[in-house]
């Protein structure tokens, strides 16, 4: 105190010079460049008249117009009465000197008064004495009052931001540039020393674009002041800057194809550069401590560590001012790790993977990737399709629950929503899942199946045969009676046909009984006849059921030919004997196409070698044969083979082959016969299937129960009331029945009461696997295609038969036995859909197979969407309660941190607070600015054993 007052009282020894003495602690945090008013050794006579009240509010309004904080007013308190009115009245005659035109000074040739400074940046003056310009405005935006600065910075502040950023858009970057930028950061730095000034500063939106721009670790000195500043403006604790400061420097390392955090990395590898080392890690740990949301902090963190941070940290010379940093740095690391290990209770990282990118290139991507994933909620079928698009969309896929930005390399110009991604992702992982157990089973079933229906219909088949084969028993055995008695009776010889006809009524003595089932009768195994659905009565559903739903709603194939090809062919061809000239062309056409012999071709046709034989083939052949009468004709030529053409030697050869036309019908229809078996034979699977799923689903039959059950109870009433059955068609309109409310529908209503009471019905889909593909099958094209298979084999049968004998040793062909299996499963599964039609009450020859199984297919499927809508709906309403409590408590424990922490600076008080970056710079040098936090500790009932490693921190707790 002593020594402050001796350097303001010897002023007094000083008043005869010119220059005006500064007081500089470039040491001390909490100084900066102040000019006092000097006192004059003659008192005015003016001070003598002012009382001494006067004189002390004066003081104390010098001393605020002063930028000087309360620790640098309190000493200056202390002065007697006589010093205060010298200051006071050098005071007011410096204030009127420098509003009347400006102050002469030794050091600087003109402190100009604030428009004359406006008028000077504003007429474009050139780069040396742009220097000059902004070397003395900073002096007077030091030394003078607020209002001074307020005067300077309604029009001075945009001025400075334009000539800034004219220097950092110059390509070529000349030394006087970066002396006037370097000048220009502190003229900012010098303005922002006050309220006003800091609010101007963050109330323009270029001010942070090109402060962030202005970072050059080249220029040591500047980046420290720059750094510095937004480092301060970091913590001031305006609502956004956090972004605004990110999105500055987003921006600026674009322009530089860089990544935005790598200059604050590359100033920290400067060794020889300290101070600049201790403000890049004040602005690192404002940086990263200012979020209250936990994910971002540790995105920050990670960001940093990955653009070399990591690497930096342990070759950091270790001094008092930046130990403080790394203290508040590993401190605030530590404290997240531990609130995400809490976060996510008990999480046993194991050692293996980290010592595998241990000490290598992939060590900070793999523990950055660790932490994101421990953040995704614990879901079925969320989770894997997370990991389908983590390699790039990792931190914006995760951090996009909490309702924040997710890209923080792009803030405020990219906004992606997964969740439609995600939503589709789920239900194509549902159905994958279900597609592939369904293959695996339904692949052998089918399988087993096929032979079961196979062998069924081959046992019939014997079965029939062994009844024809006691028929001709029977019949051999009375023809032998017959005979019998016609020799033993010969009075009976006459009467031969009264003993068959007294023998037939003997054996096959009976009455057959024919009963026919009128459609609008229930016949004896029918369902609704066996349903008891009065055990689903429940008061409570039915108080529902009344309060939702209190009323009911309702190759153009061309071919070119050229005139030099025709008369080509017309040049290099023989006359033609037989043939025209059109079917020989094509004739010619079809052999050049095929290049085989025509030997080959035609023992090709009698051996029917199918190795070498090809639909193509043969129905070329068959499209382009002559007539029967013309290779008739042509087999009488055969002596005269070489004098003719070669489509006409190719008649020759051909003719040979008896029947050669329904022989090559006979073949193609045997090269497409195992094409049609496979087309006919799913089809009457999958109905068959159907068929005898839906008889025996017990689910199936419990919901359809059910429906009756609320049908009758809300058709109370009405002439539809105790309805003893339905139609199966009607189930699909259950959907548009909605509820009074139209928020639900029938269907739904019905689904969630099977979920919740009667769980086994929800199985019914799965029992009803092959509804939907039987839902596709067409009853009469079925029949057509098994009809126009019979006709091919019958005239194959009659062609066989026709066949003359042949020497030729090639010629086979065989029978008809796969098609009477598929004729014998296809008249079973007549038999089983007429007896679903007999269960369920309708007419099968009027509810075609199409109809009913697509009707079922359809409803199965409403019904499931409704089951995952309500799952769905639930979920919502689940999710939006947890966001709900998760936000109250997140602005609980906000508010709690904001009533603990200091605050800083209040840019909502009145009157003008000076020394406002002195005092955040001040707090960010010793660490009270981090000092906030809220400290976490480990949940009672364990113990957390931390392996710290430079990027993230592994937590095995033990219970």
């Amino acid at each position: 105190m002593l020594f402050k007052r001796d350097r303001i009282t010897s002023f007094r020894k000083q008043g005869i010079k010119k220059e005006k003495p500064f007081i500089q602690h470039p040491t001390d945090p909490i100084s900066t460049q102040i000019e006092l008013p000097v006192p004059q050794p003659l008192f005015d006579e003016r001070s003598m008249n002012l009382s001494e009240k006067e004189i002390v509010d004066l003081f104390e309004k010098m001393m605020e117009d002063m930028n000087l904080n309360e620790e640098r007013k309190a000493p200056l308190r202390g002065k007697d009465l006589s010093t205060k009115r010298e200051m006071v009245v050098q005071y007011i005659s410096a204030t009127a000197k420098s509003v009347s035109g400006g102050l002469r000074n030794s050091k600087h040739e003109c402190t100009l008064s604030s428009q004359e400074y406006v008028h000077e940046l504003r007429s474009g003056i050139s780069e040396d004495k742009l220097l000059n310009c902004l070397e003395s405005l900073r002096v007077s935006l030091t030394s003078n009052p607020v209002s001074w600065v307020n005067n300077f910075g309604h029009e001075g502040l945009g001025l400075l931001l334009d000539v800034l950023e004219r220097l950092l858009d110059k390509k070529q970057q000349e030394n006087i540039d970066k002396k006037n930028q370097h000048k220009l950061i502190q003229c900012l730095k010098a303005f922002m020393n006050n309220k006003y000034g800091l609010q101007r500063i963050l109330g323009d939106e270029r001010s942070l674009l090109l402060l962030a721009r202005a970072i050059d670790p080249k220029q040591t000195n500047m980046m420290t002041e720059i750094v510095k500043i937004l480092s301060a403006v970091c913590i001031i604790g305006e609502e956004n800057i956090l972004d605004k400061i990110l999105a500055a420097m987003t921006i600026a390392a674009e322009r530089n194809n860089k990544e935005r955090f790598a200059p604050i990395v590359e100033g920290l590898e400067n060794h020889e550069a300290q101070q600049l080392q201790v403000a890049c890690m004040q602005l690192i740990n404002a940086l990263v401590t200012s979020p209250d949301d936990l994910d971002f902090r540790i995105h920050l963190r990670n960001e940093f560590l990955r653009c070399g941070l990591k690497k930096i940290l342990p070759e950091l010379k270790e001094t008092e001012e930046l130990d403080i940093q790394l203290k508040v740095f590993n401190e605030n690391k530590e404290e997240d790790s531990i609130e995400l290990s809490h976060r996510l209770d008990d999480i046993r990282v194991y050692h293996l993977l980290s010592n595998m990118v241990k000490d290598t290139g992939s060590e900070p991507y793999f523990l950055s990737i660790l932490q994101h994933l421990l953040l995704i909620r614990n879901d079925y079928y969320i989770r894997p399709q997370y990991y389908k698009v983590i390699e790039e969309c990792l931190s914006q896929i995760v951090l996009h629950r909490s309702g924040m930005d997710p890209d923080f390399a792009y803030r405020e110009r990219l906004d992606v929503d997964f969740s439609h991604l995600i939503d589709q992702c789920v239900d194509k992982a549902k159905v994958e899942e279900s597609e592939q157990k369904a293959a695996e089973f339904s692949k052998k079933f089918d399988e087993e199946f096929s032979a079961r229906q196979e062998a069924k219909a081959e046992l019939q088949k014997q079965e029939e045969k062994i009844k024809e084969l006691e028929s001709q028993i029977n019949t051999l055995q009375t023809q032998v009676t017959t005979l019998l008695l016609c020799t033993l009776y010969p009075r009976f010889k006459h009467s031969v046909q009264w003993c068959l006809l007294a023998l037939f009524l003997l054996v096959f003595d009976g009455v057959f009984l024919c009963l026919q089932i009128v459609p609008q009768e229930m016949a004896e195994n029918c369902f609704w006849l066996r349903v008891k659905e009065e055990r689903f009565e429940n008061p409570d559903m039915f108080s529902k059921l009344s309060l939702s739903f209190s009323s009911k709603s309702r190759v153009k194939k061309d071919v070119e030919e050229t005139d030099d090809r025709m008369t080509q062919f017309k040049k290099k061809a023989k006359e033609l004997r037989i043939l025209d000239a059109k079917t020989a062309q094509n004739l010619s056409i079809f052999l050049g196409s095929f290049r085989l012999p025509y030997e080959e071709i035609r023992d090709i046709v009698l051996q029917v070698d199918e190795e070498r034989l090809s639909e193509a083939l043969i129905q070329n052949l068959i499209k382009n044969l002559p007539e029967q009468k013309e290779l008739i004709n042509l087999a009488e030529l055969k002596n005269e083979y070489e004098e003719l053409c070669e489509s006409e030697q190719f008649g020759i050869v051909m003719s040979s082959v008896k029947m050669l036309r329904p022989r090559l019908n006979g073949i193609l229809f045997k090269l497409t016969f195992e094409e049609q078996v496979n087309n006919i034979r799913p089809d009457i699977m999958n109905v068959t299937f159907a068929c005898e799923e839906v008889k025996k689903s017990g689910g199936f039959s419990m919901l359809l129960e059910l429906v009756l059950l609320v049908g009758n109870y809300m058709n109370s009433g009405s002439r539809n009331a105790q309805t003893f059955g339905f139609n199966v068609s009607f189930l699909c309109k259950l959907r548009d029945t909605k509820s009074t409310d139209q928020n639900t529908t029938l269907l739904h209503f019905l689904a969630e009461k099977c979920e919740e009471k009667y769980p086994e019905v929800l199985k019914f889909p799965d029992e009803l696997e092959h509804v939907d593909s039987a839902s596709k099958v067409s009853a009469q094209i079925l029949k057509a295609s098994l009809d126009t298979m019979e006709r091919h084999i019958q005239r194959l049968e009659n062609d066989i038969q026709n066949f003359p004998k042949t020497d030729e040793k090639q010629d086979k062909f065989h029978s008809r036995e796969q098609y009477e299996k598929l004729s014998t499963m296809h008249k079973n599964m007549q038999k089983l859909y007429e007896s679903l039609g007999s269960y369920f009450a309708f007419d099968p020859h009027t509810v075609s197979i199409e109809d009913f199984f697509g009707d079922l297919a359809n409803f199965r499927n409403l019904f499931m969407d409704a089951v995952r809508e309500n799952h769905k709906k639930r979920e919502m309403e689940e999710k939006i309660k947890r966001a709900k409590l998760a936000k109250e408590k997140a602005e609980r424990e906000k508010l709690e941190r904001q009533q603990k922490k200091k605050q800083l600076i209040d840019m909502n008080k009145e009157g003008d607070e000076t020394g406002v970056m002195d005092s955040l710079m001040e707090a960010l040098q010793s660490g009270a600015a981090f000092r906030d936090r809220r400290k976490r500790t480990p949940r009672n009932g364990k113990t957390a054993y931390t392996c710290t490693s430079s990027c993230f921190t592994f937590h095995i707790a033990f219970k």
